[in-house]
């Protein structure tokens, strides 16, 4: 393995000066000494290591990222374009998962502000209950004094950078393309009822189906996760035609306890979801869903932290509607009692 003496000694110069200029220091060294240096590590195939550049750094050059769950697909995705994009700016990220609990989440800005993090980057819902948003806003703005920078993706409640999905009007343009399906009889499977994602997307879906005054849906609440999916679907009641999950990975596994019941999709029943995480480019049949471009918006994330300018900024994300193989369209269908030819 090459070494950084064998770099500094092909140099000709000191350790010191090759570690200032492979390893990140701020201290400046001259343009000649430094093309000398970068030579050498050319020349023998020297590999910086990142964490030396880190710790000769301090920690100006670490983004903490803070999310719910990276064993979600939505959040792996979100974590993937936040990576990549503070790598290509000569940034390290530290990733920190919550598991949903709200004071695992206030635990991490205060170590990555005691750390002294250039970045706190959080993805993820907040939950309906005023005082945690507000003892983590108060976190989050003890950080921010000491110069800190904040961004999030999820809801516009922190006073923070923030890239906010259209979760209400993309649940509320599914329902009204599901429903121009011929589908008048739905299920929501919703999530858990304090998680503001998903009452978003069951609020946006279920005005929608108002609005054209079709009849309530069914609303079954559970956990926010691919198990939660699964036993809501079991309560799913007779008759309905459509099944709405407030996120991909909820109907991810509705689809497995609907197939180990027999019960056929879209035959039987159709699906939708909401994300369009990558892992969906497997699923057979393909699912309905709102599109988010979960990887542009970390990255997003990432450009506003590194772009603050003291003014907090929304940037509202608008969701596409994909239609896939897991929904029926019902207006092909010829009505029981009828025949083609429409006669008596």
């Amino acid at each position: 393995m090459v070494t950084l003496e064998d770099v500094a000694r092909q140099a000709g110069v000191s350790l010191a000066t090759a570690s200032r200029v492979l390893n990140g220091s701020t201290r400046q060294v001259g343009a000649a000494m430094r093309a000398r240096v970068e030579k050498a590590a050319a020349e023998l195939g020297y590999r910086t290591n990142v964490a030396a550049q880190t710790l000769a750094r301090g920690a100006s050059n670490v983004i903490g990222l803070v999310v719910h769950d990276l064993v979600d697909p939505y959040f792996a995705a979100i974590a993937d374009g936040a990576m990549r994009t503070a790598d290509a700016e000569g940034h390290v990220v530290m990733v920190g998962t919550t598991h949903r609990d709200p004071e695992r989440e206030i635990a991490y800005v205060a170590t990555l502000n005691a750390q002294r993090a250039k970045a706190v980057l959080l993805a993820g819902s907040r939950v309906a209950d005023p005082v945690v948003t507000g003892r983590l806003r108060a976190e989050l703005d003890r950080y921010r004094e000491t110069g800190g920078r904040v961004a999030c993706v999820g809801q516009d409640l922190l006073g923070v950078d923030t890239v906010a999905p259209g979760n209400r009007a993309g649940a509320a343009a599914l329902a009204r393309e599901l429903a121009a399906l011929g589908h008048t009889r739905f299920a929501v499977l919703a999530g858990p009822p304090n998680l503001i994602t998903a009452v978003d997307r069951r609020d946006g879906f279920c005005g929608a189906l108002t609005e054209l005054g079709l009849p309530d849906p069914q609303i079954v609440y559970g956990r926010f996760d691919r198990d939660g999916g699964y036993a809501a679907a079991a309560a799913v009641e007779p008759g309905v035609t459509c099944v709405f999950a407030v996120n991909d990975v909820m109907a991810v596994g509705a689809l497995a306890a609907f197939r180990e019941r027999g019960v056929r999709v879209p035959e039987d029943v159709s699906v939708a979801g909401f994300d369009d995480i990558p892992t969906l480019r497997d699923l057979v049949p393909a699912l309905t869903t709102v599109r988010l471009p979960l990887a542009a918006m970390g990255a997003h994330a990432v450009e506003l932290a590194l772009s603050s300018i003291g003014e907090s900024r929304v940037v509202v994300v608008a969701g596409q509607i994909v239609v896939r193989d897991s929904v029926r369209d019902l207006r092909t269908e010829i009505p029981f009692g009828t025949s083609a030819g429409g006669g008596s």
